[in-house]
């Protein structure tokens, strides 16, 4: 299966960004990718803490996610991609991936578990974290799961999914730009791939405090794709046939060791 990662500089202006949205899309699919991964946040960007997100989040059933679909079946491409998720009833809002495809709509969606309170910053302040696990997913015959940006720093969160069987993770960041930053989301990709001997997909934000560098990461930790610092589609075939092979040579999966009950003495 041919993927694209795909990043881009989202504003507060949804309809801008859905246009963004749609070359890109284009791109990818005249590329012949079959899935192509979209940033966090790619609807509408976090913005300044001052800004409202409560005002623009939606639902599931809103303009944004209908026309993610429209847009995977004009071009017969299944499409991962961030949004705000509106909470009925709540000041908070959800931090949440959508997953969309030419024949289902939408397949499946993610909210984000662990809030970026870190480095300065406090989403906590203006998001509601998810509660559930990643779903695990098919497309173009491989098991997908998806998680957000900073979700990507908790090892033990991937290794769960690997554990069911993800062979692709899909990683929709806006990884946030600064000291160390960008090596830390080198390491982490590769890291979460080699780990786990599974596909990585990464697909962050560009522009102002952002970082960009999307990359596909193979399950031995060779990079099959890397984009730099501006609006780009990268590309990158997954086969089955390399997974397999990296996961007879490297069993992590059947050797995890699992949590003893009581500590060894």
């Amino acid at each position: 299966m041919r993927v694209a990662v795909a990043q881009f500089s989202a504003t507060l202006d949804k309809a801008a960004n859905l246009d963004h949205i749609t070359a890109l899309a284009g791109e990818a699919a005249d590329g012949g990718a079959q899935l192509v991964v979209l940033p966090e946040a790619a609807m509408c960007d976090f913005g300044q803490e001052s800004d409202d997100l409560h005002s623009r989040a939606e639902p599931l059933d809103g303009p944004f996610v209908k026309a993610l679909t429209r847009l995977a079946a004009r071009h017969r491409i299944a499409i991962a991609a961030g949004m705000f998720e509106a909470i009925p009833g709540d000041r908070l809002i959800h931090n949440t991936l959508v997953l969309v495809d030419q024949v289902r709509g939408l397949v499946g969606t993610f909210r984000k578990l662990h809030l970026y309170d870190a480095l300065g910053d406090l989403e906590s302040r203006r998001l509601r974290p998810g509660l559930e696990e990643p779903e695990i997913h098919e497309i173009g015959g491989f098991k997908v799961a998806m998680v957000v940006c900073y979700d990507l720093r908790f090892p033990e969160l991937i290794a769960s999914v690997a554990d069911r069987g993800a062979e692709l993770l899909l990683v929709p960041a806006a990884w946030v730009a600064g000291p160390l930053k960008e090596e830390h989301w080198t390491v982490l990709t590769q890291a979460r791939a080699i780990e786990n001997t599974m596909y990585v997909a990464a697909a962050g934000q560009v522009g102002t405090g952002y970082c960009g560098r999307s990359v596909i990461v193979d399950p031995f930790g060779v990079s099959l794709a890397s984009l730099g610092e501006s609006e780009a589609v990268g590309f990158a075939d997954v086969s089955r046939e390399r997974l397999e092979a990296v996961r007879a040579k490297l069993p992590l999966l059947k050797q995890r060791a699992r949590r003893p009950s009581a500590r060894l003495m």
